[in-house]
């Protein structure tokens, strides 16, 4: 069976470009260029994400927090422990 993880985010959208902020009580603090308008900023945020991770799009997803700057994302592929090494080093 395939590993799979739900992520704590910080969103911020309207960024002047897509960072990784760092960690902020326990969430990933992420900055997104897209506006939070039309679900853009979540696309984004998820594109963003799955590029830094060196997943396809499709793995992943957002899971809760669609209208919320506090999102949970579905990762699949990785253990939450993988992300966290990604996003460390």
């Amino acid at each position: 069976m395939e590993p799979s993880c739900t992520l704590a985010i910080r969103a911020v959208p309207n960024a002047p470009r897509n960072a990784v902020g760092g960690w902020i009580d326990g969430a990933l603090k992420v900055k997104v260029h897209a506006p939070a308008l039309e679900g853009r900023a979540n696309e984004e945020l998820c594109e963003f994400l799955a590029d830094k991770l060196g997943l396809p799009r499709r793995a992943v997803t957002l899971f809760r927090g669609d209208k919320s700057r506090q999102k949970v994302v579905r990762i699949a592929g990785l253990t939450l422990d993988e992300v966290r090494r990604k996003f460390n080093g």
